[in-house]
């Protein structure tokens, strides 16, 4: 008898083991894969694209999420049931910090909540934070990787333009009013799915985290603003995600 599938990401219980890399794009899943041991292509629908292995000999699996809230909720929602517990989205972002510049790692330790698919999973009040222990992970693989680092809050938006062209917008005032809060605030960053990915694991009841390479210096949000290409930069957030999974892996083994 053929295995159900998920609907969207493509995949069956018991294809993947507990552990899970997410970056947004499909491209990115192959350079993620390359540092499995064992890696094999398992599935690509739509956006979701999936690749499986083994690290410290512990099956591992890869899933691009697309952009956004939105699909990233349906990749966890349905990881979730083919058996994953604990996932790390590995990504780029952009500085709104003088505190982060192109190139450095970014470590957040809870997220704006400027997006709205958050909203259909726990209350406004409930704040956007990872899982402890992987952040602690990934900063002890950051400081072993040698690159700068930064812990901080992250912007989570919904909308890529209206952080880099509010000025267009019919709500511009509110848009500039509510950025310039979350920076007074001490915001370090910003991209599109940490919130709904930090929000969704606490209400299922697993382990979510992220880490991503900060593409530009502060306030510089297009690619003129990039010292590096990012395909060249993101190699940097990769390694440092695949040591802090290590990490995790040991950690479970022992405990």
């Amino acid at each position: 008898m053929e295995k159900k599938k998920m609907m969207h990401i493509g995949l069956s219980p018991n294809d993947i083991g507990r552990y899970v890399f997410l970056p947004g794009s499909p491209e990115r899943t192959e350079k993620i894969a390359a540092h499995f041991e064992n890696p094999k292509e398992i599935a690509y629908n739509r956006e979701y694209r999936t690749w499986t292995g083994t690290l410290l000999g512990v099956p591992v699996a890869v899933t691009s999420t697309g952009i956004g809230g939105p699909s990233t909720a349906i990749a966890v929602e349905e990881l979730f049931q083919c058996g994953a517990d604990t996932m790390m989205r590995v990504g780029s972002c952009a500085s709104t910090s003088p505190k982060v510049h192109a190139g450095d790692i970014v470590i957040p330790n809870g997220a704006v909540r400027m997006e709205g698919v958050g909203n259909h999973y726990l209350p406004v009040e409930f704040p956007a934070v990872p899982d402890f222990s992987m952040v602690k992970e990934i900063e002890a693989a950051a400081v072993r990787s040698g690159y700068p680092y930064n812990i901080g809050v992250t912007i989570t938006k919904a909308s890529f333009y209206s952080q880099t062209a509010p000025e267009t917008k019919p709500v511009a005032k509110e848009l500039k009013y509510r950025w310039e809060a979350y920076e007074k605030g001490g915001a370090t960053s910003t991209s599109m799915e940490c919130a709904p990915l930090f929000l969704i694991g606490a209400a299922l009841g697993i382990r979510t985290s992220c880490v991503m390479v900060s593409a530009t210096d502060y306030k510089l949000y297009d690619d003129q603003g990039r010292k590096q290409p990012l395909k060249d930069l993101e190699e940097r957030a990769i390694i440092v995600a695949i040591e802090a999974m290590k990490g995790m892996i040991r950690r479970d083994q022992e405990a």
